[in-house]
């Protein structure tokens, strides 16, 4: 089955996100410093993710680009107003809902072990990446739900999307890009990501407010930078001068 991975990636957020709700009740000072140590640590992902790029143009024309076009499609006010929506819906107070959907999301879609993940399940219906995000999902899940409350169990819908989606399209990604190049894909997208999951980092820890949102579409960009990298090479090979 090849979505099993996914789904069960979703599960498992859903149910770190309940547990989570159980700790809820611990005093503020503690959930601060939490919430500060999660910053922390995301932070110090990010960088380890950024730094390994071996084409960094890539990665800055890929975000360049990509804030571009995420603040003319205002990516973030829409996900933040689908947040809002749910948070209606849901009957929570005001603000609480959306932040943690949006800052869950973002933590559990970008990476390398989504795309890496999908695509294996896509490709060779092998779930073992997936499953392990699922263990590491399902405890930042219950970390976040202690401090942002159960709005981030909905942040499971967009990764069932986003997963899901890679891992039905794999094939295709298969015929565009061969085996090296799909290293090289893999390698700049988790560097781009990275940059992504750094910024989230200084939003949690209140350094910056950086809308994250709005440079989502780098990724994709980044995907066609690697796409058109293979051109740049075969052209080499035969016009070495330039």
């Amino acid at each position: 089955m090849v979505l099993l991975g996914t789904i069960v990636n979703g599960v498992a957020i859903a149910v770190g996100t309940l547990l989570g709700l159980f700790f809820t009740r611990i005093p503020e000072n503690t959930k601060t410093i939490v919430m500060q140590a999660m910053g922390l640590t995301v932070v110090v992902l990010g960088i380890d993710m950024g730094l390994q790029s071996e084409h960094i143009l890539i990665v800055i024309i890929s975000l360049a680009i990509g804030g571009v076009w995420g603040e003319a499609w205002r990516l973030d006010d829409r996900l933040n107003q689908l947040g809002a929506w749910i948070e209606v819906k849901a009957g929570a107070s005001e603000g609480s809902v959306a932040k943690a959907f949006v800052t869950a999301t973002l933590v559990f879609v970008i990476g390398a072990l989504s795309v890496v993940g999908a695509l294996d399940s896509g490709l060779r219906h092998d779930h073992q990446i997936l499953y392990t995000k699922s263990l590491i999902d399902g405890f930042i899940a219950m970390i976040f739900a202690t401090t942002l409350g159960f709005g981030v169990i909905f942040s499971a819908i967009p990764v069932i999307l986003y997963q899901g989606t890679i891992a039905l399209l794999a094939t295709q990604v298969q015929i565009l890009f061969s085996p090296e190049q799909l290293e090289v894909l893999i390698t700049e997208l988790t560097a781009t990501g990275g940059i992504l999951i750094f910024a989230i980092g200084l939003n949690l820890l209140k350094i910056m407010s950086i809308k994250v949102v709005n440079l989502l579409p780098s990724l994709f960009i980044t995907g066609i930078l690697v796409y058109a990298l293979q051109y740049k090479e075969m052209l080499l090979s035969y016009l070495p001068w330039l």
